[in-house]
Parts: C-alpha cells; structure tokens; sequence
C-alpha cells in the first residue's frame, strides 16, 4: 500500500515532522509483518478482480462500490469468496459490487447519531484513532472532508480498509497500521479527531485527553465516543478482570467524570451529545461476523448486567473544543 499522497498532505498541512517519522515507522512495519493469517489476507485482496468503471456512495447507510459496467456473476461470486477470508467483519455495513458484508456492528447507527451534532466535516482535516476498518473514515469523506487519516494497529482492519482502497486508490483516506502510542510528542494540526471505543482501553485516561489534545489546532474539535456507567457522580468502574468478556478495559467512566477528563487538560464546551444502551440490534452476529457478540456478553437472566455482572454496554458521546 501507497502512503505517498499522505505524507505528501501531512506535509502540506504543517506536519512535516510527524510526516518524516511516520515513513520510517511504515517502512518498519511493512517488512517485520509474521502475522500467521497475512499470507491468506494479502491474496485475498490481490485476487479481488479487476473492475472498472468505479463508482462510490458514501452517504448511505452502507459503503456502496459499484461499476457502471454490470458485474458478471463470476465477478461477484469471486469477490464474495475473497471477502469472506477477509473475516469477521466487525465494523459497516458494506457493499461490493452487489456483496453485501452484514457487519457484527450497524455502525451507521452510531454515525446517524453523532453526524448532525458535530462542526461539518468539509474541508478539514480529519484524525481517526482506533479507526477499525475505516467505515466511519468513508462516511467522514462522504461529509467532504479534506483529508482523514485512521490509525488502527490491527491488521485484519487494515486488509479489510485495503479491499476497498483497491477501488477507490485516489480517495482522500489513509490508514495508518500503528496505535496511538505511535502519535508524535509534536504539535499535530488536526481539524476534528475521533477516538471512539479507545479511552477505557488505556490504562491512564488523561494521558489519552493529552493526546488528543496534542493532536488538534486552536479551534478544532474533539469528538470521543465511551463506554460510560450510569451514575450521577464522578465516579468510574474500574473492572477486576474482563467487562463484557473484554480484556484490557481498565476505567468506564460517568458521563459526569468523562466530562471532567476532558475540561481537567482543557477541553472548552466539554458535553455529552448521546448516551445510548447497546443492543442486539447494534450488535449481533452476522454471516460475516460468526464468534461471540453481544447476547454471548450479556447475563442470560438479567440483560442489564455482563455476564461478570457489571452493568451491560451503556456508550456516550462526548465533544469539546481545543481553545
């Protein structure tokens, strides 16, 4: 994968130095992969057929590419067979070629709820931490974004971005395959960063909020989705073990305490813009997504709790400026 037009943008945008580090890291990563699955990942994206006439709708609930050329049975069957060792699909939906991938998470669900309540998205450059797939990155160009860069250290998410990429080489969006431990200690010159699904992976929240901030110019905003408990008081759950049979979920804040998180490394106009229960509706297991989903997580007696009795997913929304 091409990472040429992004340095290239990173360095049009006054990010010249994270652009000059980011080569090294990328080149790095690219020649030490071992992961077992890569070989099967790689030629499942390099026998994706050749298709042109390539058309891309960004706006609708799912991520259609289509051809203006009608797609020939063969084709689909092929792309059908290539996306399937592309499994689980966590993050979508999408539509190939008239391949419908039912992901495990109805992620547009999410984006219909943050959307309208965000600054517009035209025009500007765009960070996605803990990006998965890209879904929400495509949905973002969908809103006419200058430019949106995801960041996500799982492969099997960035093979899946890659399918796509496939169709649509020229489209304004990069993933980048590192974690957010990746990020520069120098200024970044975002317009909007998303971290959703990240904070309560970290074992130290205000170091992530520092993070994003870093990662923002005067005037951009933050947008960071949560899992958060119910409570009027600034509190947090602090799991012992697994929460939902997650690993590596250390601090599930209130929507009080999330907040403070966020004005403590000075966040202005901190709020909460959706609270949400998680549902099976949002959440399930799909064709395309055949382990454990949400009704495995959950108490078989009692829906509100986990199965290790903690409360069940609640998630919030929360944005806030960079003064």
């Amino acid at each position: 994968m091409s990472y040429k037009k992004l340095l290239e943008i990173l360095n049009e945008n006054q990010m010249n130095e994270w652009s000059s580090v980011l080569g090294e890291q990328l080149f790095e990563f690219y020649n030490s992969i071992n992961h077992g699955d890569y070989p099967k990942w790689k030629s499942a994206v390099e026998n994706l057929p050749l298709i042109t006439d390539i058309s891309v709708e960004l706006n609708s609930e799912s991520i259609v590419v289509r051809s203006e050329s009608e797609c020939t049975n063969e084709q689909q069957s092929l792309i059908k067979e290539q996306l399937k060792d592309l499994m689980p699909w966590r993050k979508g939906p999408f539509n190939l070629f008239g391949v419908d991938i039912d992901t495990e998470w109805r992620s547009n669900l999410k984006w219909n709820r943050l959307k309208d309540q965000i600054k517009p998205l035209e025009n500007r450059m765009v960070l996605d931490i803990g990006c998965g797939n890209g879904y929400y990155g495509w949905r973002m160009l969908g809103e006419n974004a200058k430019y949106v860069v995801g960041m996500d250290p799982t492969l099997l998410f960035i093979m899946q971005f890659s399918a796509l990429k496939k169709y649509l080489p020229d489209a304004n969006i990069d993933i980048i395959p590192l974690g957010v431990e990746a990020l520069p200690k120098s200024q970044l010159n975002f317009d909007t960063v998303f971290s959703m699904g990240v904070i309560y992976h970290r074992r130290d929240p205000a170091e992530h909020m520092f993070q994003l901030m870093n990662c923002l110019k005067p005037g951009g905003e933050l947008v960071l989705e949560t899992l958060v408990i119910e409570s009027e008081e600034r509190e947090a759950l602090n799991p012992d073990g697994r929460y939902s049979k997650m690993r590596n979920v250390w601090s599930i804040p209130s929507c009080r305490l999330l907040t403070q998180w966020a004005e403590d490394v000075g966040f202005i106009n901190a709020r909460i813009i959706d609270v949400t229960r998680t549902t099976t509706e949002e959440q399930r297991q799909t064709d395309w997504m055949i382990y454990e989903s949400l009704s495995d997580f959950l108490d078989k007696e009692d829906s509100s709790k986990t199965v290790e009795g903690h409360p069940a997913p609640t998630r919030a929304i929360l944005i806030g400026e960079k003064p």
